[in-house]
């Protein structure tokens, strides 16, 4: 049966996952929807302090008893000089103040990592993924001895190798077509590229565990797709951010649902690591200017893209779309699992 590994691992009845956006897009209420609904529902905790993450655990399994995942960000070691941090901070001048905002200080970046590896431990989580890279092995270990599920992201071959290589459980392929953070860690964001077409059967021929596509996966088509390329289980995220339970903005919503195949692209003015999204002013003035290493670009635009939500000024919001938005719906979640797993019944 198509996908039976991956329903088996995450103990669900569909291979169908709902990616773990962080940012607020993955509400408690569309975790525990898409889960109940038969999918895999997954928190973006990325961005999260350990107690608001340990929080929103708590609430998904107040909405569900199925099983969900936690999605977290390897971290990095970013390093600026104060000259830099000044430099971007002028270039973020002019946005701050058209927002009518105060001067931006220094960024601060406290390391969260380890805290939210305990309260994953803590609260029992049955699965967690990761971005940006492979966490370090006794992290990995101290997880499956928990009886936790661990999945990687891979956006080459070689990095889907080391996945394994590392004791991951199953990998997610992201395609050149996803929506958000790019997951590449081994190599330049170039080279990690890759056109979902591609990159699934490639990944497949070189590692044993299963694979997940993800990257412009919106329905039947893609799902089909996918598996005739060797997935054993889809990842879908610019699909559930317009979604009714979706903590998006409605404005960042309204992007989307109006938005072309041609209107995204692929920068790292926001954060300080390449993400797709919907081009606006901000990508294009940011253009040339000094943009720090993630996270501390990720700190100091923040406060910027939070004000700009409280006033629904799109031209300098983090509008994170993949490469199919005409294929987008305002749908509840449920529903949106409903239609997909018809999909995926009529491949089986």
């Amino acid at each position: 049966m198509k996908g039976e590994r991956i329903v088996e691992l995450l103990e669900t009845d569909y291979p169908i996952i709902q990616a773990g956006m962080a940012g607020g897009v993955t509400t408690p209420e569309l975790v525990a929807a898409v889960s109940e609904a038969g999918g895999f529902g997954t928190i973006g905790a990325g961005y999260m302090e350990a107690e608001a993450m340990k929080d929103s655990i708590r609430e998904v399994k107040k909405h569900t008893e199925k099983p969900f995942g936690v999605n977290l960000f390897v971290p990095g070691h970013p390093s600026s000089s104060l000259e830099e941090e000044e430099k971007a901070m002028r270039a973020l001048h002019p946005f701050r103040e058209e927002l009518g905002m105060e001067a931006a200080v220094n960024p601060d970046i406290p390391s969260v990592f380890g805290e939210q590896i305990e309260g994953i431990l803590a609260e029992k989580v049955p699965v967690v993924s990761f971005t940006f890279g492979i966490p370090p092995e006794e992290v990995i270990r101290s997880l499956k001895q928990s009886g936790i599920k661990v999945i990687g992201t891979a956006t080459t071959v070689e990095e889907a190798v080391l996945n394994e290589e590392a004791g991951m459980d199953a990998i997610v392929a992201q395609g050149a077509e996803a929506g958000g953070h790019r997951g590449t860690f081994h190599a330049s964001f170039e080279k990690g590229m890759i056109g979902l077409m591609s990159l699934i059967p490639q990944i497949t021929d070189h590692v044993s565990i299963p694979v997940i596509a993800a990257g412009g996966i919106m329905d039947k088509r893609g799902i089909a797709a996918s598996f005739a390329l060797g997935a054993e289980g889809v990842q879908l995220g610019t699909a559930f951010v317009t979604s009714k339970e979706s903590g998006a903005k409605r404005v960042h919503k309204g992007a989307i649902l109006e938005a072309t195949e041609a209107d995204t692209v692929v920068t790292d003015v926001f954060s300080g690591k390449p993400a797709r999204g919907i081009e606006n002013r901000f990508i294009r003035e940011m253009d040339g200017r000094t943009i720090l290493e993630y996270p501390l670009q990720n700190a100091l635009t923040k406060p910027i893209r939070k004000e700009a939500g409280r006033l629904q000024k799109t031209e300098f919001m983090s509008l994170w779309s993949g490469q199919s938005p005409r294929l987008s719906e305002d749908s509840a979640a449920a529903d949106i699992i409903r239609k997909l797993s018809e999909y995926w019944k009529e491949s089986l």
